[in-house]
């Protein structure tokens, strides 16, 4: 009897001791605050706006300890809209990230499921809109999908990022369409970055198939002989890289995007150069804006950010943006997801409060 109650202490140890190395994390983000719009849809209008310096979300993320520093990982993200309570993507629960994967401390990481492109995983957070925290200065209609939005992760994805190696990454990803037809509904995407003390940097190229970018929100009605709303690439070449380096409190970077759409025997390119800094002040207040081009099948937009950041504490900020778009002639400005203007100008003024767990 002793040996069994021993027994079945010993097991109950070693289990304990395995949960010891298991985490499960909950975490989140919630902003919200009041926005000013000068011309969307030819009038001018006072919203209550939400996720401007972060996306709202909540997620959890889980790691089991496996030994020889091998992990198990999973993340299951949730986007939504603070204001309404609604999905930001509707019938989609985890509609940002679900994947599970390995992790090893020597080699790198592979996941399986609904993720991330390398677009916005490596040139995402060289951008304005990323540095100076406002979603409106995300290049209008992001195709070059340095926003996580419905349309941009990939589904049914394996995707591999490599561990550092004298601060130089690599990753490799690919989505696959689930039909018959292995071509339909196909993406491939490489990266490569570094790292190393004030000094970051990246490239990427993506090869998508099947995509459909956001071009109603750019003023677009219809484009390469289809409906703007129901718009399908049958191919997308999303492309960039950029860079930024910390002078002490001071902080610079720059991007360049290039995104080439292509249906049936037509072909438009879409370009955006995109440069900023941030300055942090004292410790709880920094100063960050920048500018941006983007020209596309004719037409070009210049907008322009400033912003303040002022943090509570770690886990809370108060912030302001001030952001100006100018269109060429023959456009309308058109802010990413502001509503286009019914001219070429358009101004936004906002300011909110971002809090994360």
């Amino acid at each position: 009897m002793k040996h069994i109650i021993a027994g079945g202490l010993a097991a109950l140890c070693a289990a304990s001791g395995a949960w010891a190395q298991s985490s499960v994390t909950l975490y989140g983000s919630l902003d919200a605050g009041i926005a000013y719009i000068s011309n969307a849809g030819g009038s001018a209008k006072y919203i209550e706006e939400q996720g401007n310096m972060q996306p709202d979300r909540w997620g959890l993320r889980g790691v089991e300890d496996l030994g020889g520093g091998l992990h198990t990982i999973f993340q299951l993200e949730n986007g939504f809209y603070t204001n309404t309570g609604a999905f930001a993507k509707s019938g989609v629960l985890f509609n940002r990230q679900a994947y599970v994967g390995l992790s090893s401390d020597s080699l790198g990481t592979l996941t399986l499921g609904h993720q991330t492109p390398f677009a916005f995983d490596v040139l995402g957070p060289l951008s304005t809109a990323y540095l100076a925290a406002s979603w409106y200065a995300f290049h209008p209609g992001n195709l070059d999908e340095l926003a996580d939005t419905g349309v941009v992760p990939f589904d049914n994805s394996v995707k591999f990022k490599s561990a550092s190696y004298g601060g130089f990454s690599f990753g490799a990803m690919m989505g696959l369409g689930n039909t018959t037809n292995f071509g339909y509904g196909r993406n491939v995407g490489f990266a490569l970055s570094y790292a190393n003390g004030p000094f970051k940097a990246g490239a990427v190229y993506q090869d998508e198939h099947d995509r459909t970018p956001s071009l109603t929100t750019m003023g677009f009605s219809t484009f390469q002989g289809q409906s703007a709303a129901t718009y399908t690439a049958d191919r997308v070449e999303n492309m960039g890289a950029g860079a930024s380096y910390a002078f002490g409190k001071l902080l610079v970077h720059g991007l360049y995007t290039r995104v080439k759409l292509d249906s049936g025997s037509q072909s438009n390119t879409y370009q955006s150069y995109d440069a900023g800094a941030n300055y942090q002040f004292t410790t709880a207040n920094s100063v960050a804006g920048g500018a941006a081009t983007t020209s596309f099948a004719g037409k070009r937009w210049t907008q322009f950010e400033i912003g303040d950041i002022y943090a509570l504490s770690k886990t809370t900020q108060l912030y302001a943006n001030v952001l100006y778009e100018r269109a060429s002639s023959n456009a309308d400005a058109a802010f990413f997801t502001a509503g286009v203007s019914s001219g070429r100008n358009q101004t936004i003024i906002l300011a909110g409060m971002h809090h994360s767990f």
